[in-house]
C-alpha cells in the first residue's frame, strides 16, 4: 500500500527555531515598513513600491498570525 502524505499544516509541529525567527521578524517589520513608506513618499521608484508592498504583506501576515 502507498503511504498517504499529509500536506496539512499543523502549528503544533512547528519547530522552536521557526517560531523564534517569526518573533524576531515581527519586532523589526513594522519599523521597516514605516521607514519604507516614508522613503516611498519622497523617492517613489518601482523598487521602493514593490518593497513596500512586500513589507506590508509580511506585516499583515504576522499581525493576523497566519503563520
Amino acid at each position: 500500500m502507498k503511504k498517504r502524505i499529509n500536506l496539512q499544516f499543523n502549528s503544533y509541529q512547528v519547530q522552536r527555531w521557526f517560531k523564534t525567527i517569526g518573533a524576531a521578524c515581527a519586532q523589526f517589520i513594522i519599523p521597516l515598513t514605516i521607514i519604507q513608506g516614508i522613503r516611498t513618499l519622497f523617492f517613489p521608484t518601482t523598487f521602493d513600491v514593490f518593497l513596500l508592498a512586500i513589507f506590508s504583506l509580511i506585516t499583515i501576515v504576522l499581525y493576523l498570525e497566519w503563520m
